[in-house]
């Protein structure tokens, strides 16, 4: 069975867990909150800095746990208080500047982006002078004459350029050379300080200002990747309107707003907190949330989502979470946490770059000292080309691919109501070759609805039958019952002598008579079974249907066909699957001839039912091992054993259990099978931009280690190189942020799907 512990660290709570498991996190933060403190490192850009961090801290004892988030870019260290002191101030040897969060976020620059401090107070203005004085050496030492004058101009205007734009890399650099570690900083401080010595005064500022350059605007496009999801919570208004103990209505802050609380919502306005509708009807558009692209009706005992847009009615709503446990909150934590969950590229990418960049070095030192050897350089040109070689051997555009696209990919599945728990899966589900679906609230509504139902005596008014059978069903509590009766729509008719018979139905007196509303062993027990009936039955029951009989003292008035229909969307998604090679099956508890006939009704060929919670696990071992990586998608307790032995679990988001969704490695907001057929694809779609990327920034590189050795490439064309590479798998890996809108197509697909599942059963 496959290890699934990284559940509690990549999805934290259930984005849609209850409050049993909203309190237990609670608790376990409160606990723990006295050893924890997290610190923010604005400049801990990518998964190489992080390593470097946590390799430093590994030699301190006493740390008991480090969490680092490179989204947020923070660091949570849990360690005794002196432990935590020797802990911040090794991290400042090194040449960052950890700034303590504390918990209202704010204080010691916690709060403050990477953008401010790179920004305009620090960032830019400071990186322009820098660039225009390495520009001013480039024109002195390309026109001026060769005098002692001008010499010392452009040395001196190169120097200034060097110390504004590489103040950063160089502390960085030189720190980690002293603790002999060759990261970006340090190539780039060897190498321009290489230059210099060698008298390339200009080239060596020019390379140093489009590193800083390319740096800046390498972070500023990665926190765009980074971002993405959290610019979902903008959606959520700061103030909502509550109702208070007079009666009258207040506008409050969201996060004052506790939980019970009634809020109300007008027609166009954002609902700010999650809650359950207590009054007034509407429809609201849930986009941000599951990804539905049509509104979605809501009446009284409906939830709605924080960040959601109220379309028509005023509502009034019962607060069920708090604006910091809101769903669109904990989505958006979910995949915070699941960014730092590596993909298997991911993992590969980082241990070659650690073997990469040394080598390069290497490769760059036997350059300088046996070039002159071997060929007719001069020691100045061989070092010139090893110092080439130096820069190119920055890793940034490899170590940068990765991570990007996956982050992209998680908030472009986010966008669209699928909850992806880590990057392992998002790459992973492309390889998924079967799927196993259980029946009642995946394929299913998971609701009985009365399907079908017929007169079995000559009675000349239909609604009379109908008036009996739902005065009887009124006052049943059964699903069944409530089936029958919604689906009948009939008045109904004062009972007397009501009662229920355990395991039969139920019977009563109406208008003088006596009559009986039961299952088929009610009916042979008073001897009022016949063949005529037995044949309606078989018809029924083969079809997967539960029938109820309405009876006098006399004979069968009527039966009634109660069935868990089939999802608009089933039969549709359970092909897309197939168009991908995906094989479905199901896997159900119900008896066999009801899996049959469902199974048949949606697409699927292998349909395996009677089936307890330890025959499902088996039955995933058992595909796992006939077709290879198998996923599974069930809503309830008895599922939770299947999906955490899947390679892929699938849980349903709206209708599933806490469990469900805590054991899965995927969750579907809206209930919709169409989106394990989005997962797959968009898992297609990262792995293929992955290795894109990779090809891209060892691609670029190969071509200029190759101009480098034939002296063809200088130190800022290098640079400039390196810088575009950078850019270029950014800027592909963000395009996934667009699979997180709908076509046009898919828009229509699910507008139809939408309009049928509203439709009232004939």
């Amino acid at each position: 069975m496959k290890h699934k512990s990284i559940h509690s660290e990549a999805a934290g709570v259930s984005c849609c867990g209850g409050t049993e498991s909203r309190a237990k996190h609670e608790s376990m933060e409160q606990t723990s909150s006295a050893s924890v403190r997290t610190f923010r490192i604005a400049t801990m850009d990518c998964s190489v800095e992080e390593s470097e961090i946590r390799r430093t801290l590994e030699e301190i004892e006493g740390i008991r746990s480090l969490n680092f988030q490179l989204s947020a870019r923070t660091l949570a260290i849990d360690a005794p208080e002196d432990v935590l002191s020797r802990a911040v101030t090794a991290i400042r040897h090194i040449g960052y500047d950890p700034q303590e969060q504390h918990r209202d976020g704010e204080g010691d620059g916690s709060g403050t982006s990477l953008s401010m401090q790179r920004g305009f107070s620090s960032g830019i203005p400071r990186l322009i002078l820098a660039l225009v004085l390495a520009i001013g050496a480039e024109v002195v030492a390309f026109f001026s004459p060769e005098t002692t004058f001008w010499e010392v101009a452009e040395m001196g205007l190169a120097a200034i350029g060097i110390w504004l734009a590489g103040l950063e890399t160089y502390t960085k650099g030189f720190l980690a050379l002293r603790r002999k570690r060759l990261n970006i900083n340090a190539l780039m401080s060897v190498a321009v300080t290489g230059a210099f010595l060698i008298g390339q005064w200009a080239e060596a500022a020019m390379v140093m200002a489009l590193f800083a350059l390319a740096e800046l605007i390498e972070a500023r496009a990665v926190d765009r990747a980074r971002n993405a999801i959290r610019d979902l919570l903008d959606l959520t208004p700061e103030t909502a309107e509550v109702r208070q103990p007079s009666g009258n209505w207040q506008m409050m802050p969201a996060n004052d707003i506790a939980f019970g609380a009634i809020v109300r919502v007008r027609p166009g306005e954002r609902v700010a907190l999650d809650g359950m509708v207590t009054a007034g009807a509407s429809t609201i558009n849930q986009a941000p949330v599951t990804g539905e692209s049509l509104p979605v009706e809501k009446a009284v005992g409906d939830p709605v989502y924080a960040g959601t847009v109220n379309e028509s009615g005023s509502l009034e709503f019962e607060v069920t979470a708090t604006a910091g446990n809101s769903t669109l909150a904990r989505i958006i934590h979910a995949v915070e946490q699941a960014q730092n969950s590596r993909a298997p590229t991911q993992r590969f990418v980082d241990k070659f770059a650690a073997v990469y960049t040394p080598a390069v070095f290497v490769m760059a030192l036997v350059v300088a000292a046996v070039g002159p050897l071997l060929f007719e350089w001069t020691w100045v040109d061989a070092l010139y080309k090893a110092l080439v070689l130096l820069v190119i051997a920055c890793p940034c555009a490899l170590v940068i691919s990765t991570p990007v696209t996956v982050v992209s990919g998680l908030a472009a599945g986010a966008r669209r109501g699928v909850l992806i728990k880590g990057g392992t899966y998002l790459e992973e589900a492309r390889k998924l070759k079967a799927v196993a679906l259980d029946k009642t609230g995946t394929i299913t509504e998971g609701k009985p609805e009365l399907v079908a139902w017929q007169r079995m005596v000559l009675i000349d008014d239909d609604g009379l039958v109908a008036s009996i059978a739902t005065s009887l069903a009124d006052r049943s509590d059964h699903p069944v019952s409530n089936a029958i009766s919604k689906g009948l729509d009939a008045p109904g008719q004062e009972v007397q002598d009501f009662e229920a018979i355990p395991g039969r139905g139920v019977k009563g007196k109406i208008g003088g008579m006596d009559y009986v509303l039961g299952n088929y062993r009610l009916i042979n027990e008073r001897n009022q079974a016949t063949a005529e009936l037995d044949e309606v039955l078989d018809v029924h029951l083969r079809a997967g249907r539960t029938v109820t009989l309405l009876a006098s003292n006399e004979s069968v008035l009527a039966i009634f066909a109660v069935a868990d229909t089939i999802k608009e969307s089933s039969r549709a998604a359970i092909g897309e699957l197939r168009a991908l090679g995906v094989t479905p099956v199901m896997l159900t508890g119900d008896n066999s001839a009801t899996a049959e006939s469902i199974g048949h009704e949606a697409g699927i060929d292998d349909v395996r039912g009677n089936l307890l919670p330890d025959d499902k696990l088996a039955a995933i071992r058992e595909l796992q091992s006939q077709y290879g990586p198998t996923g599974m998608t069930g809503d309830g307790i008895n599922d939770a054993p299947a999906l955490a032995q899947a390679d892929i679990g699938f849980a349903m988001g709206a209708a599933g259990t806490d469990i469900a969704r805590e054991a899965a490695d995927v969750v579907i907001m809206n209930d919709d099978l169409h989106q394990i057929a989005t997962t797959v694809r968009l898992s297609k779609k990262t792995h293929t931009v992955l290795w894109q990327n990779i090809t891209l920034a060892l691609g670029i590189k190969a071509v200029f280690f190759v101009l480098a050795v034939f002296g063809e490439a200088t130190m800022w064309m290098a640079v400039f190189a390196d810088m575009g590479a950078s850019l270029l798998v950014v800027g592909n890996g963000l395009r996934l942020l667009r699979q997180g809108k709908l076509s046009a197509t898919e828009k229509g697909a699910v507008s139809m799907r939408t309009l049928k599942s509203k439709r009232v059963p004939g």
